[in-house]
């Protein structure tokens, strides 16, 4: 652990019990994916890395396990590629949540765009052959949704909120270093869902909900937002098995392809929370609530995923019935309920 300035510098460091020669830094690894990633990565053909972990909260130097890096401190994170130099670095440190970014765009720009420069130059500077999974989003496309087709990796970036602009403007960052050399892979990964998700994400809102009124810890009301959308889900877990196939093959990539992560099948919002109502235990009325709404809402909003399969030949294996009900007894095993 270091203090310069008020950068805190310092990298926490996973060590399986057996070594190869790759060095993979997974940043962001505390949020949804990180977890279930790190997990993925001791259990794959990288059992035997060195695998750094990236973490950071802005309470971590009051815990009892400090070690984190904020990416927006250029001097903590040069020091730590300078350290580590891997081999392999994913990329999944961000601040994803829409509704903060209309509230603190700031933030979100810092954390998203000069964190990731940070990362990348230093990089460049220190392992300029090492790999990156850059993982961008679907909400770089923004309107060009609105023809109501799947998306392709070649459709226009246009962003229609914060976080959705500053994972763009990193995103063709991203390509940039790529076509200066370095290996870079974009990841543009779509709406992924599983058990431990936010209640800030709608889905897990849903389940959240139906779990407290089996419990009678809240009355038999659902509170939606727009429920006409229709969105393209898939399971994390199918997400992060295209991560670790794309870390796989970096090597045979071509430096900054693009890869669209999604099913290719549009759900309606309204059809997603009738299903979960279905596994219910007791009757549920649905009451829109206007504060759940987005301002730019999207009517259609799915993927095409051909290149996903032609470079990794990846696709979606798990049943998105078989995600919703896991989702649905994890939050009644949260809030005590019925399994």
């Amino acid at each position: 652990m270091k203090d310069q300035g008020n950068c805190r510098i310092a990298f926490k460091r996973e060590r399986p019990k057996k070594m190869d020669k790759s060095r993979i830094l997974l940043t962001g690894a505390t949020g949804f994916v990180g977890p279930r990633l790190l997990k993925a990565l001791r259990k794959s053909i990288f059992c035997d890395a060195e695998i750094f972990v990236w973490t950071y909260g802005p309470d971590s130097a009051a815990s009892s396990d400090p070690l984190n890096i904020d990416i927006r401190c250029r001097d903590a994170v040069f020091e730590s590629i300078a350290s580590i130099k891997p081999t392999h670095i994913i990329h999944l440190a961000a601040q994803s949540h829409v509704p903060t970014s209309f509230s603190q765009p700031e933030l979100t720009w810092d954390i998203n765009v000069k964190g990731s420069l940070h990362l990348f130059e230093a990089v460049k500077k220190y392992v300029p052959t090492a790999g990156i999974l850059y993982i961008s989003s679907s909400e770089v496309y923004g309107s060009s949704f609105q023809t109501g087709k799947p998306v392709t990796e070649t459709a226009l970036l246009q962003p229609q909120n914060p976080y959705a602009a500053s994972k763009a403007a990193t995103d063709l960052m991203a390509g940039q270093y790529g076509a200066q050399g370095m290996k870079i892979i974009r990841m543009r990964p779509f709406n992924h869902v599983g058990p431990g998700q936010s209640e800030d994400f709608v889905i897990s809102s849903f389940a959240a909900q139906i779990a407290r009124i089996e419990k009678g810890q809240q009355p038999a009301i659902i509170h939606v937002g727009n429920l006409d959308a229709s969105r393209d889900f898939l399971s994390v877990d199918d997400v992060v098995q295209a991560y670790l196939v794309a870390l796989q093959k970096l090597s045979e990539l071509p430096a900054g392809l693009v890869l669209n992560i999604c099913s290719g099948v549009p759900r309606k919002i309204k059809d997603i929370l009738d299903s979960l109502i279905s596994y219910a235990s007791c009757p549920i009325d649905i009451e829109i609530d206007p504060k759940r709404i987005r301002p730019s809402d999207t009517p259609i909003a799915t993927g095409a995923n051909s290149a996903a399969k032609h470079y990794l030949a990846w696709q979606p294996q798990i049943k998105f019935e078989t995600t919703l009900l896991q989702i649905l007894n994890d939050w009644r095993r949260k809030v005590g309920g019925k399994r």
